[in-house]
C-alpha cells in the first residue's frame, strides 16, 4: 500500500467548498487504484483564524507541513477580513519561500467542452514555467522622504543559481514533451535584468540540442497567446511575466477559475504545494455553485509530481467528458451546482475504471 500523508488547507472561501470536492475525486482515484491511500490533515488556516490568533498560521505550522508527502490548498483571502498582503504573506507566499519551492507550473489548454473567448483557439495547449522565488517580486527596495520628494525603489533580484534552475527544468519538459521552448524576455527595454536572462538561456540551451527554442519579448509574447496560442508548448518565464501569461492562458481556456497550479520543490527537502489559480470568491461563497474544476485539476497535478501519472491523465479525461457533456457551473455557462460537477467527474472516472482503462494501473 502506498500512502501518501497530505496536509491540507481549505483556506478562505469557496476553497472550503471546492476543496472538499477535490478530495472526493482523490479518494475515488485511490479506491480504484487499490494500491493507493491518503492520510489527511486538514488545518483552519485562513483569514478567519487570523481574526482570532493573530497570524494566519500558528508558530509551528511549518514544522506541521514539512511532515506530508504535499500540501493541498484552496483559496487564500477575505479582504473583509484581513488585508490581502497580509493574508497572503503570512500563509501562500510563507510556505512558497520557507519551502524554497522555486518552481511555479501552470497549464493552459483548450479542454474538450469548454469555450474559449478565441475565434479560432486551434486546441492550444501549453505549460507556463514560472521562476517562483525572486525575480520582480523580490522584497528588495524601501521607500525615503516624504510628499513630492518621496522615492521608491523596488529591485528585481535575479541570481544565476535561480534563473539556470527554473530553465533546466523547463528545457526538461519540453524534452518530454513537444521539443519546443518559448522564453519570456524584454532585453530591449530592461538593461541589466533581461540580457543576464537571454545569456543563461543560451548557456543552458546548449546543453539541450535537441529542443527547439525561441526568445520573445514579452509585450509580443502576451499578443501571440490570444492571436496564435497553438504555436506554444512550453514557456518559461520570470516570476511577473509568467504570473502575466499564465493569466492569460486561464482567460483564453474560458476562465481562470478552472486554471491549476503547482509551486515545486526541486531539492526534496521540504513538499511541493498544489493551488488552484482562482481566488477565495467570497461573493459566492456556501452558495454551491462555485466552479470545482479548478481544485480538481489542481489534484491531478498533484498526483502526476506523486507519480501517479496515469491516475492523474484518468481525471483530467473525466474533467473533459464532464464540460463536454454540458455538465457546467454558471460561470462558464452551465446551470448545475458545484456537487452535480464533482459528482459526474467521480461517475466518469468509475465508468473509465469498469471500462478497463486503469488495467496498467491496478495490475
Amino acid at each position: 500500500m502506498k500512502k501518501i500523508e497530505l496536509s491540507v488547507i481549505p483556506g478562505d472561501g469557496i476553497g472550503k467548498e471546492v476543496v472538499p470536492e477535490a478530495i472526493r475525486v482523490l479518494d475515488t482515484v485511490a479506491n480504484i487504484h487499490g494500491g493507493l491511500k491518503f492520510n489527511n490533515i486538514e488545518y483552519p488556516w485562513s483569514s478567519q483564524y487570523y481574526v482570532e490568533h493573530g497570524k494566519m498560521m500558528p508558530d509551528n505550522a511549518l514544522d506541521l507541513l514539512s511532515q506530508s508527502d504535499a500540501i493541498f490548498l484552496g483559496a487564500i483571502g477575505d479582504p473583509a477580513l484581513v488585508k490581502d498582503h497580509i493574508s497572503l504573506g503570512g500563509l501562500l507566499l510563507k510556505i512558497r519561500r520557507e519551502f524554497e519551492q522555486v518552481i511555479n507550473v501552470r497549464p493552459a489548454k483548450l479542454l474538450k467542452g469548454m469555450v474559449s473567448p478565441l475565434s479560432n483557439p486551434k486546441d492550444f495547449d501549453m505549460i507556463i514555467v514560472r521562476e517562483n522565488s525572486e525575480g520582480e517580486y523580490s522584497s528588495s527596495g524601501g521607500r525615503v522622504h516624504n510628499g513630492i520628494d518621496e522615492i521608491v525603489v523596488q529591485n528585481a533580484v535575479f541570481t544565476k543559481k535561480g534563473v539556470s534552475r527554473v530553465m533546466e527544468y523547463a528545457f526538461e519538459l519540453a524534452r518530454k514533451r513537444s521539443g519546443h521552448l518559448t522564453s519570456a524576455t524584454k532585453s530591449n527595454g530592461i538593461v541589466h535584468s533581461m540580457p543576464f536572462w537571454d545569456e543563461v538561456l543560451s548557456e543552458i540551451s546548449q546543453k539541450y540540442s535537441d529542443v527547439q527554442m525561441q526568445n520573445i519579448h514579452i509585450d509580443a509574447l502576451s499578443a501571440f497567446f490570444i492571436t496564435k496560442p497553438q504555436t506554444m508548448d512550453v514557456v518559461v518565464a520570470s516570476n511577473l511575466f509568467g504570473d502575466i501569461l499564465s493569466d492569460i492562458g486561464g482567460a483564453i481556456m474560458g476562465s481562470i477559475g478552472i486554471a491549476p497550479a503547482a509551486n515545486i520543490n526541486l531539492n526534496g527537502k521540504y513538499p511541493s504545494m498544489f493551488e488552484p489559480v482562482h481566488g477565495s470568491a467570497p461573493d459566492i461563497y456556501g452558495k454551491g455553485i462555485a466552479n470545482p474544476i479548478g481544485q480538481i485539476w489542481t489534484a491531478k497535478m498533484m498526483l502526476d509530481h506523486l507519480g501517479e501519472e496515469e491516475l492523474g491523465a484518468l481525471v483530467l479525461e473525466a474533467i473533459e467528458d464532464t464540460l463536454h457533456a454540458g455538465i457546467k457551473t454558471p460561470d462558464i455557462g452551465g446551470k448545475s451546482t458545484m456537487t452535480e460537477v464533482t459528482d459526474t467527474i467521480i461517475s466518469n472516472i468509475e465508468e473509465k475504471a469498469k471500462s478497463g482503462v486503469l488495467n496498467s494501473v491496478t495490475n
